[in-house]
């Protein structure tokens, strides 16, 4: 993905120690899940998308939260559950990226629990 074509999206993922920054290019439509493993971002996504794990959990900056439509009450469930969780977490294969989102930056949590294994 580059940067160059109108409409593309920055996002920062920030490492869980917070020594790392790195700022990948999204297209409208794509899935914050599917462009963070694309760029090698740890975030493990076991269910594809079913919301069965938390392996894709991330945590939204406060100043972008606002930016995200509302978690759907199955997503909450399943954050509920989610190792490291915050008032702003949220999983990753549930935010569809929309060019209002341009500059989102999430950072990976400390630790993960995959919810299948339970």
């Amino acid at each position: 993905m580059s940067g160059t074509d109108t409409g593309d999206i920055a996002i920062r993922f920030i490492s869980a120690d917070g020594e790392s920054v790195q700022e990948i290019w999204a297209r409208d439509g794509d899935t914050l899940l599917d462009v963070g493993q694309a760029a090698g971002q740890p975030l493990e996504g076991t269910c594809e998308g079913q919301m069965a794990c938390s392996t894709c959990h991330v945590i939204v900056d406060a100043a972008d939260f606002a930016k995200l439509p509302r978690a759907s009450e199955a997503e909450e469930d399943m954050l509920d559950l989610a190792a490291a969780a915050t008032r702003t977490s949220r999983l990753s294969c549930q935010i569809t990226l929309k060019t209002v989102m341009k500059g989102l930056t999430v950072r990976i949590p400390s630790e993960s629990h995959n919810m299948q294994g339970v």
